[in-house]
């Protein structure tokens, strides 16, 4: 999921792949905001821009864009792999259209082809074995600054679920991140708060490659897990492990999986009308 709410070779635009979304866009209010996946290598950029803006320049992220990546783009290896999904302001008389909110989904082929998922960077995803033919990344999830409201996310979510159902989808995996400027004791202490009642069964339980070194932090603090955390657990998702540490993001990374057959039934019927 790689978050957040606060190289590439030519793209191949997604129509040309299997697995490749419709080209329908869902509205959330006329004239006020519309979802669609990315169909051209400038929608793409228009992502990964916004990315940048988000992580880059709010999160102060140290990111590694393969060489020739133009300046201001969030890019890597896995872009051009993966499925865009757009959120974006209708256009107007008043002014053009403008990016607000993007999610990255892998498809199962396409992580097999790279040889593993991003999320793999960061876990040692082999307990998920059985589960990967029918597995999809979520990731590099950021919102515009100025649209930080439930409407952005609830339509994206709406979609991806669309998606999911339609290609066979039955398991989801990334990381929600938490922001580490207190020195990672907000992050332990959600892990604590959360790893009783959410954690997957131990034959599920992935390995953190770089560990937040919990034993070493408060764990005790009266925080709030993040607003994404908390939605993500509401839709039936479940706690991988302890959270691992990302030091170009310095974020403390939570793997989550959702299984579709546990999404709740209001969940169900709210973003795939069953």
């Amino acid at each position: 999921m790689n978050e957040s709410l606060v190289n590439h070779p030519s793209l191949q635009q997604p129509a040309a792949r299997a697995g490749t979304p419709p080209s329908t866009a869902t509205r959330a209010q006329p004239g006020t905001l519309e979802v669609v996946w990315a169909r051209h290598e400038h929608e793409v950029q228009a992502a990964q821009r916004l990315r940048h803006q988000v992580f880059a320049g709010e999160m102060g992220a140290r990111l590694q864009p393969p060489p020739g990546t133009p300046d201001g783009l969030d890019a890597d290896r896995f872009d051009a792999h993966c499925e865009h999904l757009l959120v974006r302001t209708a256009e107007t008389a008043a002014g053009p259209s403008m990016l607000v909110g993007t999610y990255r989904v892998m498809m199962p082929a396409a992580a097999q082809r790279l040889g593993g998922y991003y999320t793999e960077e960061e876990f040692d995803l082999s307990s998920l074995g059985r589960l990967r033919p029918y597995m999809a990344e979520l990731g590099r999830s950021c919102v515009h600054p100025d649209w930080r409201r439930g409407a952005v996310i609830l339509l994206m979510w709406s979609k991806l679920a669309e998606f999911m159902h339609a290609n066979n989808v039955a398991a989801v995996i990334g990381c929600a991140s938490i922001p580490m400027a207190d020195g990672g004791h907000t992050a332990a202490s959600v892990w604590q708060q959360l790893k009783a009642s959410h954690l997957v069964p131990p034959a599920e339980r992935v390995t953190p490659r770089l560990p937040l070194p919990v034993e070493a932090l408060r764990s005790d603090l009266a925080v709030e897990p993040p607003a994404l955390v908390k939605g993500y657990l509401k839709c039936g998702a479940r706690l991988l492990s302890a959270p691992a540490w990302d030091p170009d993001f310095n974020t403390a990374d939570l793997p989550l999986l959702l299984r579709v057959a546990d999404l709740p039934d209001t969940y169900r019927r709210r973003f795939m009308g069953a």
